[in-house]
């Protein structure tokens, strides 16, 4: 079994009595409903499952369940021998989506206590923003990203105590080994062709077939181009979604990588705000990341945000060096200077640092320049600006160096992100390897504080 980290959430939650009813929500295919069934099923003797999206499309036994008796009506009609009580009966709404009076019904279900329960989403945030009675107060809605680097590794037999021992490192300035060093690139590089689909990274890891991994991708980016436009009933809306979408690579590429708003419709009147909604869609079907630009940082970045200048990263390193390299893994693994990663190595930045709480910004500023990332930095109540490199020339970076000799943005710390393993500091800015993301967290340093 592949460890998630969200399993510690689930377990939590299920121990205990909120109130609320937890929901994971995510994209398709990033293993929500299989790290549910893996607990429930472990933790409670009546595991009831029903998978709203399958009823909407066969049977529709909930469809008109309305009430909580007709939703207990309509359990017993699949599972009645399983309903026995709360602390032994959990009941899991697979793609609570599908049905959105469900959604509505949650705060009832919960109030009368009769069973455990637990749900997933896969376009929870499209179906939430169309639901006009959400009882909020009602519902822990918890997001899950496709697997982590450090999820990588442990799929791939790397220790607790080595990770651990790593840690240590990042937290103390100090670089690996050049062993493991060696080690650690060659993984995250890996890490790069799989991405953290589940079923991709089984495939990794018990077969080493690029075919059959590439063939588990590209069969799940086609199936987040059809799903992420599956609850539009629009079809001219449906067409821009979907174009967005097939964008996203191609603008990647760019030296900016922000969305020409042209190139949608090719249109040159069209401006952002004229997409806004389609952004929004594809935003909350978790198939895409937004980075927003910031162009006078300060703390919270959230207060100087908007959604101009907008970039959208894949949601999976793995779907976007599939569509890139096909089965071709020598440009990622063998470094060929004729190839620029810029993009891959974004992605993969992007894809860490939301996993592991943090809202993403840009800096963009037309006397400065452009910095990769930027995010909140809660203890110095200031930000923290972030480099990414892909190539040999990673000490380069005069848009980092400009932001830094700002004073009013009161930067304490920046980072710059390679492949090289030595860890240092210059003229402010911490020089770490890459994989040393995978221990960003959204989390203060401060554990205890007092008010007087």
């Amino acid at each position: 079994m592949l460890y998630r980290k969200i399993t510690e959430r689930i377990e939590q939650y299920l121990s205990s009595n909120s109130g609320r009813m937890l929901v994971i929500d995510g994209a398709r295919q990033i293993g929500k409903s299989y790290i549910i069934r893996h607990v429930g099923q472990k933790m409670f003797p009546n595991f009831i499952e029903i998978n709203m999206e399958e009823d909407k499309l066969g049977e529709r036994i909930f469809a008109e369940a309305k009430t909580t008796k007709d939703f207990y009506m309509s359990l017993s009609v699949v599972a009645g021998d399983k309903m026995k009580d709360r602390n032994n009966t959990l009941v899991f709404i697979d793609e609570i989506q599908a049905y959105g009076h469900l959604l509505t019904l949650v705060k009832f279900l919960m109030q009368e206590n009769r069973f455990t329960y637990i749900a997933s989403g896969s376009l929870l945030g499209i179906t939430l923003k169309n639901t006009q009675s959400v009882p909020m107060g009602s519902l822990d809605v918890e997001h899950m990203y496709p697997m982590d680097f450090e999820e990588f590794l442990i799929a791939n037999n790397v220790g607790a105590t080595a990770i651990e021992a790593m840690r240590d490192n990042f937290k103390n300035n100090e670089g690996l080994s050049e062993t493991i060093h060696n080690k650690m690139i060659d993984l995250f590089k890996k890490y790069l062709i799989v991405g953290g689909l589940p079923k991709a990274v089984d495939t990794f890891v018990n077969s080493r077939n690029i075919v059959e991994i590439r063939s588990v991708q590209n069969e799940i980016h086609d199936l987040y181009e059809v799903d992420c436009t599956k609850y539009e009933e629009e079809h001219n809306r449906r067409l821009k979604i979907r174009r967005i979408y097939e964008m996203l690579p191609s603008t990647l590429e760019n030296k900016k990588k922000r969305m020409v708003i042209r190139n949608i419709e090719n249109l040159n009147w069209k401006r952002t705000e004229n997409y806004l909604e389609e952004f929004d869609y594809l935003i909350s079907a978790g198939v895409a990341l937004e980075v927003k630009a910031i162009s006078k940082p300060s703390y919270p970045l959230i207060e100087n945000s908007g959604k101009n200048l907008l970039k959208l990263y894949l949601n999976d390193v793995g779907i976007l060096s599939s569509l890139y390299y096909r089965n071709n893994i020598k440009a990622i693994m063998d470094d060929i200077r004729s190839i620029n990663l810029g993009s891959v190595y974004e992605t993969v930045v992007a894809q860490e640092l939301k996993a592991h709480g943090y809202n993403l910004y840009y800096y963009d500023n037309k006397k400065n320049g452009e910095v990769d990332f930027l995010i909140d930095d809660a203890d110095n109540l200031t930000n923290i600006p972030i480099e990414v490199k892909s190539g040999k020339d990673y000490s380069i970076h005069s848009a980092l160096t400009r932001f830094l000799s700002t004073d009013e943005y009161n930067v304490r710390k920046a980072y710059v992100l390679s492949n090289e393993r030595n860890v240092y500091i210059k003229n402010g800015i911490t020089y770490i390897p890459v994989y040393y993301v995978m221990f960003f967290e959204n989390i203060s340093n401060v554990t205890e504080a007092f008010i007087d």
